[in-house]
Order: C-alpha cells, then structure tokens, then sequence
C-alpha cells in the first residue's frame, strides 16, 4: 500500500508540475516582447492589416489569454499538441523526430558520464590523499565549474578549427544525401557533443562515489574481510562496488535536469538538431504550440528521472520505507 500510495502522490505531482509549468510558460510567451505574426512572416513588410488580422483570427490571437490557454490545455489533454508556426507540421511529429536525436545524444552522454565518474570515484578513493587522488578531485571541482558552452566552444576551436579532426558541427555532412550518410558519418558529428554532455555529468558522481567508497572502506566489515586476507582487488570487487553502485546510480538518474539543461546549450553550440535546438527556434520565433509542447515533453523527461531516483533511494534507504519520507 505504501509503494501505490507513494507513485500516486508522484503521479499527482507530476500533473500539478505540468499545468503548473505550462502555465508559466504560456504567460511568459504571452508578455514576450516578440510578436507571434512578426516572427512568422519575417521581414515581410507587404502583409495588410487584413492579412494579420485573418493569421490572427486563424491562430487564435485575437481570443482572450485563458481562452488560448484552455484551448491549447483542451486540445493537448485529447493528445492534439497543436500545428507549428515554423514548420506547419503537426507538433507531435516533430518532437519525436528531434527526441530521437537528442536522446541518443543525451543516452551515451549519460552512460559515459556514469561510468568514468563510478570508475574515478573508486579509484580516487582506493588512493585517498595520494596524488592520484588530488588529481581527480581537482579535475573534478572544475569539471563542475566549467559552462557547457565554453567547453563546447573550445573543443570546437581545439579539435574542429586547429586540428581538423571533427567536423564544426550539424548531425550529417553539409552537400550529403541522406541515403548516403553512413553510421561513421553519425558517430562522427556526434563525438564533441558526447565529449562535452559527458564531461558536465563526470564530477558529481566521481565524488559522490569517492566518499562513499571512502565510508566503506573505513567500515568493521571491510577490517574484518581484511583480517580473514582478503585481498584489496577482491574487497573492492566484493564489498565496495556492491555498496556504493546502487547510490551513484540514483544519484545519476537526479541529473536528467541538468542533462537536458546542458543539451539544450550544447545543441546550440554545435548546431545540432535535436530537441535543445529546437526549443531555442521556438522561443525566438514565439512559435507556441512548439515551445509548450517541448516543455511539456522536456518537463516529463526530467520527472521521470527524478521519480525513478526517490524509487531507488527508497529501495536502498530503510529509513524511508519505515518512514514517512515516501508519503
């Protein structure tokens, strides 16, 4: 009962979040000093007023904000995400197309990020106050203080403009047909993307998994394997891994926010098409019905993370199974 009650509250809060951020989010549009009709027919300065006044008739602009509002709420809640200013294609249709991208994007950068931070973080701790261990702790604190898009930035003068070793951007070769990209092709133009998602996520994990396995390794369990001649490969393998993988884990899960948030800027550096570029796009060219739609999407995706974060700090904390913590 306290595992159902428990994703119900989540379940609730998660819609409260959504209206809550659509909200926002629409009443920001809504006060944006950019003009919706403006944004749309560009520097086209032939339009009549009766031109305007029919796109706004057609988009709804001329109806009072809640009635906008509640429409789009209405519509969204059928599974009618709306039609794109932009690219007067369904919403729905293009959010999946640029998700995919971006989710591949943002998977490898993830896995990448869990795995090199776990690994340093043991590793740092096995050598505690050696050199090796200052070194990571140091790389670290400015792994965390480093912007995405600076790091972006220079990999991209370092490695694209001085080296040549990686194309300056965009997901596919420029002048290429699309039956002919390859999968090098892909792997190709996504390795700086990867290299500084991976980065933004490296630290927190390697020192939360440093501490930990600092805590463990100071523990009476671990004197005593040493006392029966355990080895230290075999009391790391043993006792060390299995006690601090499941922490990193659901501390990694927790840093879908800031993956997304990193993606977003590191799209924009690179000019990728994934869902980061296309939110921008949207912003700047107050196309609503794609801005709420990514947000909406965007808002889901970091949830989900966040949830399955509690779920397994739960599994693993038994002060919050006989707590009221889940509640």
């Amino acid at each position: 009962m306290k595992q159902l009650k428990f994703l119900g509250l989540k379940f609730l809060r998660g819609c409260s979040l959504l209206i809550g951020l659509s909200i926002l989010t629409f009443i920001m549009m809504y006060n944006s000093p950019i003009d919706p009709i403006s944004a749309y027919i560009g520097g086209d300065v032939s339009i009549t007023t009766e031109q305007r006044e029919a796109l706004e008739e057609y988009w709804g602009l001329n109806n009072p904000p809640q009635e906008q509002y509640l429409t789009w709420l209405k519509n969204f809640a059928s599974g009618d995400m709306g039609t794109s200013k932009i690219y007067r294609r369904p919403v729905s249709n293009i959010i999946s197309e640029k998700f995919t991208a971006s989710f591949v994007l943002m998977g490898i950068s993830w896995i990448l990020s869990g795995v090199i931070g776990f690994c340093l973080g043991i590793l740092a701790a096995v050598k505690k106050g050696k050199p090796l261990d200052k070194i990571i702790k140091c790389l670290s604190y400015i792994q965390a203080s480093v912007p995405t898009f600076w790091l972006g930035l220079m990999l991209l003068i370092i490695f694209s403009v001085w080296l040549r070793w990686f194309p300056i951007g965009i997901s596919v070769p420029i002048g290429v047909m699309s039956s002919e990209v390859t999968l090098w092709n892909h792997i190709h133009h996504m390795i700086l993307p990867i290299i500084t998602l991976s980065v933004l996520g490296i630290a927190n994990v390697t020192l939360h998994t440093r501490e930990k396995m600092i805590d463990v390794l100071n523990s009476e369990y671990i004197l005593f394997a040493k006392a029966r001649g355990e080895r230290s490969w075999e009391i790391i393998k043993n006792h060390g891994i299995r006690n601090v993988a499941l922490p990193a884990i659901t501390l990694h899960f927790a840093y879908f926010g800031e993956l997304f948030g990193g993606s977003v800027l590191a799209e924009q550096v690179f000019s990728y098409p994934g869902l980061g570029s296309t939110l921008t796009e949207a912003g700047l060219k107050s196309d609503l019905p794609l801005l709420m739609g990514i947000v909406v999407v965007s808002a889901v995706f970091v949830f989900t993370g966040n949830m399955i974060a509690d779920i397994l700090n739960a599994i693993i904390n038994p002060r919050l199974k006989e707590g009221n913590s889940l509640d």
